[in-house]
């Protein structure tokens, strides 16, 4: 990437929302974006249920800059509030999670998952309508046999074209904790859930029955130390994947070495510097994200103050260590008085693994190249991110005399906050969720 301030964005927002962006309910905050594997379909889900996907403009002779424009393809209602009535507990519509699976045919397939059920989606078009039934007429009613003199054969007529998404697959009843996270795995016909303290292994075929890998509950729960924050499968071994907790370890497990899988193959973990140790250090630790590269060769995680790459052959210590917003440090007593030091920010790898991008407050997101170990700061707001403009850098000052072009730790807007995020599997072109706001960025260069 030769400039990363080369992008131009583009804004959509959640078809319920039509006034300015002081408007949006709760149920309009995007909690999750996902490209599809050839990145043509980009899947957005909010705190209401709802998955918006987005399908990219094909191109234009006349209009060659529209190629990298995503418009709406299909909106529809995942998820809605249940109640648990044997634990008296409301169950959120919110979705946590969207996976998508590897296009087999025309129609596309997703997991979308809440706190407590996984669902396969299967996303269809149809352009032709069947006409000229026999044992009904043209409104559907039943006709009277006698009446029925000729027979005709049916025949498919044009139609004006629909977008369908039906529910295929509904996965429910595995999880006594809260899911927050699905993966495909690459054998394409298993994916697993992750809840706080289990994660479960499920066929795509079969909903009734799913197989448990790894239990760290303990037998009392007054003895429960770490929880499980995320788990992903490796993108090319079937049988390897990992998982990340609470306290900022990473354990990665092979299937084939037993059934149940609390006993790791690896373990990942950094030991502390006891000269950094605070009251905060604990829960600063905690790893909110946990992504493998494309090649399969290195671990991403994502804690609160920093970007870790881990080598799979090396557990002992992080390749590389990158400072999203250092400058927090000073401020992590008010932040855990807002509860913002809780905050789960996602990370992800551009298609080359060369860059790694996560989101930070005030709408900031950054940007760090592993090559070059130039980084960057941008913003994804409405004021400085008209359409087809380029974004500048932005730059927090700590302290001392600010520049002109600076913004002070002081004035971060702790409210507005890029926890999702997403790339393009093969080209330059981010997704970015702020709020109920959601920004397509691409690269000048294309």
């Amino acid at each position: 990437m030769k400039c990363f301030s080369r992008y131009l964005p583009y804004l959509f927002r959640p078809p319920s929302i039509l006034h300015s962006s002081s408007c949006h309910t709760e149920a309009d905050i995007i909690s999750t974006v996902e490209f599809n594997s050839t990145g043509e379909l980009l899947a957005t889900g909010d705190k209401g249920g709802r998955v918006v996907v987005f399908q990219r403009e094909q191109e234009s002779k006349n209009q060659p800059h529209r190629r990298g424009e995503y418009n709406v393809y299909s909106t529809f209602q995942s998820h809605e509030p249940e109640f648990d009535y044997l634990k008296s507990l409301e169950i959120e519509e919110k979705i946590n999670k969207i996976r998508w699976l590897p296009q087999q045919n025309a129609a596309y397939f997703l997991l979308s998952t809440n706190d407590k059920t996984v669902k396969l989606w299967k996303i269809s078009e149809r352009d032709k309508r069947p006409e000229g039934y026999n044992l009904k007429d043209e409104d559907g009613r039943i006709r009277d046999p006698t009446t029925i003199t000729a027979l005709r054969v049916p025949v498919l007529r044009p139609m004006d074209l629909m977008v369908e998404a039906t529910p295929r697959r509904v996965f429910s009843n595995a999880h006594t904790y809260h899911i927050n996270s699905i993966s495909v795995n690459s054998d394409y016909e298993t994916f697993m859930s992750t809840d706080d303290l289990r994660i479960n292994l499920w066929n795509l075929e079969i909903t009734n029955r799913s197989f448990n890998i790894v239990d760290i509950k303990p037998v009392n729960m007054e003895e429960l130390t770490e929880v499980i924050t995320a788990a992903e499968f490796h993108p090319h071994q079937c049988n390897t994947f990992v998982y990340s907790s609470s306290k900022g370890s990473i354990r990665l497990c092979d299937m084939r070495a037993s059934a149940l899988c609390d006993n790791h193959s690896k373990f990942f973990e950094e030991p502390e510097d006891p000269s950094n140790r605070s009251f905060f250090s604990e829960i600063i630790s905690s790893i909110s994200d946990a992504k493998f590269s494309h090649s399969g060769r290195y671990l991403m995680t994502r804690d609160y103050l920093t970007v870790k790459v881990w080598d799979l052959n090396m557990e002992s210590k992080p390749l590389e260590t990158y400072q999203v917003h250092d400058y927090l440090r000073s401020k992590l007593c008010s932040l855990y008085e807002n509860d913002c030091i809780f905050d789960k920010f996602e990370c992800v790898w551009n298609g080359s693994d060369s860059v790694i991008m996560t989101g930070s407050y005030n709408n900031f997101f950054r940007m760090f190249d592993r090559n070059t170990k130039r980084d960057v700061t941008l913003e994804a707001s409405r004021e400085n991110s008209k359409p087809r403009a380029i974004l500048k850098p932005r730059k927090v000052c700590v302290g001392g005399k600010r520049r002109k072009d600076e913004i002070s730790v002081d004035s971060l807007d702790f409210s507005k906050k890029i926890l999702h995020t997403a790339w393009h599997p093969y080209e330059n072109i981010i997704a970015v969720a702020a709020t109920n706001n959601l920004y397509i960025f691409q690269d000048k260069v294309n």
